[in-house]
Formats: structure tokens, C-alpha cells, sequence
């Protein structure tokens, strides 16, 4: 492919230089540049790509995409554009022939569900006999291969690559997370979306959208691009959305009888949830494996989806029964008589919904494990200690993913929330030795929800990532006090 094709429709405001250059390799990070390469200088929040221009020179890239003013050597061919963001997107899209137009693509966004949602989605896919592609949080999935996800949605080059892939090995479908950085920093431009959809909205990501509107405008940007939208009705929110979509529009939910699918006669259990599924495609029994009512709304959320494709409800009553999602209220299996559940709740709404969901069938304490991560939105920090305890019988404050904060300024910032409520709690920085107390202090029939690292095998600190899985951490605590009995 020529450089002069890839860059066409992109708004060029200057060109210098041979344009009618070979490409073979597209690269925004100069150490994977070559002889070949174009060579995308993306303006960073940590770092500025334009500043790595001379180490893509020294690897033999001629071809350089900028939206600075720049000085190059008279061999180069540079063209500058207002947002390389955007023409990242744009030249990956053309370079891998437009991959998302060659399979059906979902798009998932919202502050909870999304990856519930996505799983769900790909579990009744696989029923009725289709090879189906995941991107998300918990991992990357091209059928049941798994590529590890470094984060929700891929940068525009990465995703577009996956695409591709999952072309050359006959995915039918793709459901993907949509997050509001990727729509803002048009990580997802130039995908075609068959399906959009909107779980809900809440306080989340203010460190990098600052006002919860432009959250709300981020989000509302994936019903632009695509061609029917499927939005929970029930939110807050939900009715601005359907109001500012430009797609197609259908509504799920619970409590508005106009719903397009709505879930009625609900019944909870400890191991799931049954209701009664009725829209204009179908109307019948479902059971979902996962407790609580935010799993009504995230099955309710794939199973119209699937009802837009056309996917016959005996595959969705299926699918939704069969589901399993890492880290989403996850039991580990101790052999004891308390449970230990695993939950990735880390935003004030999704620790309230997994605790009171939790608290409803309890029959002993309540035990609650749980902390905030470094170098994000500070003021939600008092308020999830605030819920935890208003909710928990039990609270021990611990560190999660601190990153360049110190541990103890965070673990300060929740216990000033939950002094409000004048509810028992202990505070241990160690996140290994507060999971530790849970277990010694456990009581039989308690249940101890560990939240905030859910299917995540690490943690963050200044200088470096570390190991650490919950369910090995248990395992290993287990062990542990069982050696010693």
C-alpha cells in the first residue's frame, strides 16, 4: 500500500516530501519502526511522540505522520495533520482493508456491566454454533484463544490488528468494552458497529474526563457509530442517551413497562437469578448464574442484543444459564464454612450493587475487603467507605494498585468516610496481611467479598508491578493456617 492512499480523507494541512511511498508497517511507538514504517507521532499524556522522531530516523523510517511542526532530513516525506489520534485510527483501519465490516461488531459501553455483558454476549454466540471474538477488560479472546488485554479497548492500531486477525480465523462476531477513553481518544474511530450498547452511568474516571457531562458525552459517542442502539432506559441517563443517539434505537429494563426487553418476576438466590424475559422477539424463563439485579440488567443487555441478530431464544436461555465471568462476584472454592467471593467493584456504585446484592442473602457477617487505587479520582474514596459501611457488618480498608501515592494517604481518605457511619473496621496498608485476617477471623457462615482487584493478577506501587492473584493468595493463606493446625 502507498503512503498517498492511506492518507487520503484525512484532512492533510501540509505534505512534504515523496508521497507516493511504500508501506509496509504501521508503528506509533518508534522502537518498532523500520526501513518501511509510517511512523505516527501521538502527543501523549506522559510522553510526546514527536520527540522520538530521531530514533524512527535511525531505524530507517522515512515516513512520518505529525501534528507538530517538525524539522526532517530532505529524504523524508512528512505530513501533518490536526489530530494524529485520529489518523492513527484512520490509516490502521485502511492498511488491515477494514476488517470490523467483515464480521458482525457489538460494542458495549457504560461505567458498570461492560464486561459481564461482553461474556454473556460471546456465551450465547457460542451456543448457537458461532466463532465469536472478545476485547476487554479481562483479556482479548479469539474464540477460545486468549490474548492477555493490557487495557479495555486497545489503542486504534492494536485494535484494528486484532481485527484483522480474527478475520484470517473466521470470527463470526465480535463484542468488545467500549470505554470512554476509547471514544474520546478515538481509539475506536473508523469501527463499524452493528450493535451499541448502554449499561448505565456513574461516578467513574473523573481524573481524566474532570466533569461527569463530558463522561456522559464520551459515552454517548458510540450511538453515533453504530447502527442500532440498545440502552438501558432505567438509568438516570438512560433517556439522554436514547434522545442523543443518531442510530436505531431499542431500550431495556426493569421498572419502565415501555421497555423494548424487559425482565419481569425476579427471584433471587444465593448462586444466581431467574426472571421472566418479555420483548416483541421472544418472552419466556431465563436463570443467570451471577446474583444480584445488576445480572438481570446485564442479561437483559445480551439478550437483546442477540435478539437484534436474530439469535433464537433457546440459545439465549442457554448461554445466559452457562455464563462464567472472572472476577465478576467469583466464589473461590476453600472448603470451609464461610465463603470467600472476588469481586472487581472499585467505583462507589458497583461496591454498593455487590454489597447489598451479598448482604440480601448472608447468614452470617458480611466481611468486606477493599481499597482504592493511586492516582485516580480522590472523592470517591470517602464515599466507598461510606458504603462499606453502611452495608458491611465488617470492613478492613486495605491498599489497591497505590501506584505513585503513598498507601497510607489513601487508606486515610476512605476511613474518613466510614467514621460517618460509626461502623467497625480496621485499616491494614498489606493487602496479603489484611486478606489474611479475614480468613483468621472468619466465623462460620460469613462471607468475605474481597473488591476492587477481581480478575486482576497484580498490583501497581511506585516502582513496580507485582504478582498477585486473590485466589492464590487464599490458597496460600489456607495452607498456610491449616500447616499450623
Amino acid at each position: 500500500m502507498k503512503f498517498n492512499d492511506l492518507i487520503k480523507g484525512l484532512g492533510v494541512i501540509e505534505i512534504e516530501g515523496e508521497s507516493n511511498r511504500r508501506v509496509q508497517n504501521i508503528a506509533y511507538d518508534s522502537r518498532k519502526t523500520g526501513k518501511d514504517s509510517i511512523f505516527v507521532c501521538i502527543e501523549g499524556f506522559k510522553t510526546d511522540g514527536h520527540k522520538f522522531i530521531p530514533q524512527a530516523l535511525e531505524n530507517g523510517t522515512k515516513l512520518f505522520l505529525v501534528q507538530k511542526d517538525v524539522d526532517l532530513p530532505d529524504y523524508a516525506t512528512v505530513a501533518r495533520v490536526e489530530n494524529t489520534r485520529y489518523a492513527l485510527a484512520n490509516i490502521s483501519d485502511a492498511f488491515f482493508d477494514h476488517p470490523s465490516e467483515k464480521f458482525n461488531l457489538v460494542g458495549i459501553t457504560g461505567t458498570k456491566g461492560k464486561t459481564t455483558t461482553t461474556y454473556m454476549v460471546k456465551s450465547i454466540l457460542e451456543q448457537y454454533g458461532q466463532n465469536v471474538g472478545l476485547i476487554g477488560t479481562v483479556a482479548n479472546m479469539i474464540g477460545q484463544e486468549i490474548v492477555p488485554a493490557d487495557r479495555t479497548t486497545p489503542e486504534s492500531l492494536d485494535l484494528q490488528e486484532l481485527f484483522n486477525e480474527m478475520v484470517l480465523k473466521d470470527v463470526s462476531s465480535v463484542v468488545m468494552e467500549v470505554s470512554s477513553h476509547a471514544l474520546e481518544l478515538h481509539r475506536v474511530s473508523c469501527c463499524k458497529y452493528d450493535i451499541g450498547v448502554f449499561t448505565n452511568l456513574s461516578r467513574d474516571h473523573l481524573d481524566f474526563h474532570k466533569t461527569f457531562e463530558k463522561y456522559l458525552e464520551a459515552k454517548t459517542k458510540l450511538f453515533s457509530m453504530c447502527k442500532r442502539g440498545l440502552i438501558n432506559i432505567d438509568t438516570e441517563f438512560g433517556q439522554r442517551v436514547v434522545d442523543s443517539a443518531q442510530s436505531e434505537v431499542y431500550t431495556f429494563g426493569i421498572n419502565e413497562k415501555t421497555a423494548d426487553i424487559r425482565g419481569t418476576d425476579i427471584v433471587h438466590h444465593s448462586n444466581g437469578v431467574d426472571f421472566r424475559i418479555i420483548s416483541r422477539w421472544f418472552d419466556g424463563e431465563i436463570h443467570v448464574g451471577i446474583p444480584g439485579t445488576f445480572s438481570v440488567y446485564n442479561a437483559l443487555a445480551a439478550a437483546g442484543t442477540c435478539a437484534l441478530m436474530g439469535i433464537p431464544f433457546e440459545y439465549v436461555q442457554k448461554g445466559l444459564m452457562d455464563v462464567r465471568v472472572p472476577g465478576r462476584a467469583e466464589v473461590v472454592n476453600t472448603g470451609k464454612d464461610y465463603t470467600v467471593m472476588i469481586d472487581y467493584a472499585h467505583s462507589p456504585d458497583s461496591l454498593q450493587n455487590i454489597l447489598s446484592t451479598v448482604k440480601a442473602y448472608a447468614k452470617g457477617r458480611l466481611v468486606c475487603v477493599f481499597g482504592c487505587g493511586g492516582d485516580r479520582d480522590k472523592t470517591k474514596r470517602p464515599v466507598m467507605g461510606r458504603i462499606a459501611g453502611q452495608l458491611a457488618d465488617f470492613t478492613i480498608i486495605t491498599s489497591d494498585n497505590p501506584r505513585t501515592e503513598e498507601p497510607k494517604t489513601i487508606l486515610n481518605d476512605i476511613e474518613k468516610g466510614i467514621r460517618e457511619t460509626g461502623a467497625p473496621y480496621t485499616k491494614i496498608e498489606d493487602r496479603y496481611e489484611a486478606i489474611k485476617y479475614a480468613l483468621i477471623n472468619s466465623k462460620a457462615e460469613d462471607i468475605i467479598l474481597l473488591a476492587g482487584k477481581g480478575h486482576e493478577n497484580y498490583i501497581i506501587l511506585k516502582d513496580k508491578t507485582i504478582h498477585f492473584d486473590e485466589r492464590e493468595v487464599v490458597r496460600e493463606i489456607l495452607n498456610e493456617l491449616d500447616a499450623l493446625n
